[in-house]
């Protein structure tokens, strides 16, 4: 008996969701969610999984804990009723900021992300731009870790490939993705911006001066992830105080908490480039943003892994 793709989604990210399952040509197996008076929730799938190739597609935007929760009884219910396989795929990894230890008696809760969906029945994990690559080894299992940079850089290289671009990481941490966005956008040259980071303070950051050159030219700011915003509005308004003649934002995941766009939208950036990994709503939504859709990027991922087919490429970046 062939095995049959099926492909499920949690509540947080339906838009996406029913993207992917266009590109793959499959409907989303139908379910009963909803969440009891106590905060509770309930799944049941409407159709036999029974020897299925399971995809639990759950985008962890906020309330965090709640899709997190969501996705993890997803998968408990899968393998009571005997799925042969359950992917669970993670667009953006919960808890990935908290990936070790600075201090003493702190967690590391990415690891415990990883335990849980191991427990839950989780055969596989995909995800795409971890914060740090380490995460990969917390789950005793294949790790399908996405790269977003192509989606991004031909974006940045069809609207301002012509200009002179400077690709600018805000921390010394990320020269290497720098690196690996010059060599796409053609060999451009890379600055850093040198800064530090209180850890008694989530969130406040110090920038300090800038390594490489910048004035007069396109400077583009890379990043894994925006959350408050803060860290990249600083770096917009000290690549421009240093002569810049642009900046353009390229993150994947658009976390924009609290007054991120408000601060976005008056960073003096001329573009902010982001995908859908996680949902913008429209009251996140600003001039000056672009959400690029990461469901081509996903679906070919899904297909390859149903089909045991390479998933090589999208490991590179040469998606």
């Amino acid at each position: 008996m062939d095995t049959k793709l099926v492909l499920i989604a949690g509540r947080s990210h339906p838009e996406l969701a029913e993207e992917v399952a266009k590109r793959l040509d499959v409907a989303l197996t139908p379910q009963a969610v909803y969440d009891f008076a106590n905060g509770e929730i309930f799944v049941r799938f409407e159709e036999s999984v029974r020897g299925s190739d399971a995809f639990v597609l759950q985008s962890h935007c906020a309330p965090i804990n709640t899709w997190l929760m969501e996705q993890l009884i997803m998968v408990d219910a899968l393998k009571r009723a005997s799925a042969r396989r359950i992917t669970a795929i993670m667009p953006f990894y919960p808890y990935s900021r908290q990936d070790k230890k600075h201090r003493g008696r702190e967690p590391i809760s990415a690891r415990l992300i990883a335990d849980l969906f191991s427990a839950a029945g989780a055969h596989r994990i995909m995800t795409v731009d971890l914060h740090t690559a380490q995460i990969q080894g917390f789950f005793d299992g294949p790790v399908d870790h996405l790269f977003a940079q192509s989606l991004l850089a031909d974006y940045v290289d069809d609207r301002y490939g012509d200009a002179p671009i400077t690709v600018v990481s805000p921390d010394s941490g990320r020269t290497k993705l720098a690196e690996k966005w010059a060599d796409q956008l053609g060999g451009r040259p890379i600055a850093f911006i040198h800064k530090t980071r209180d850890p008694l303070q989530p969130n406040q950051v110090v920038t300090h001066r800038i390594v490489g050159e910048v004035r007069g030219r396109t400077c583009v700011v890379i990043d894994d992830l925006i959350d408050t915003g803060g860290t990249i509005a600083k770096a917009v308004h000290r690549l421009l105080d240093e002569g810049a003649a642009d900046v353009v934002i390229a993150a994947t995941h658009g976390v924009l908490s609290h007054r991120a766009t408000e601060l976005l939208a008056a960073s003096g950036a001329r573009e902010v480039v982001i995908t859908n990994t996680l949902p913008i709503p429209a009251e996140k939504r600003f001039p000056g943003l672009t959400v690029l859709s990461i469901a081509p990027l996903l679906s070919r991922a899904v297909h390859e892994v149903f089909e045991v087919g390479s998933v090589t490429s999208l490991f590179d970046g040469d998606a």
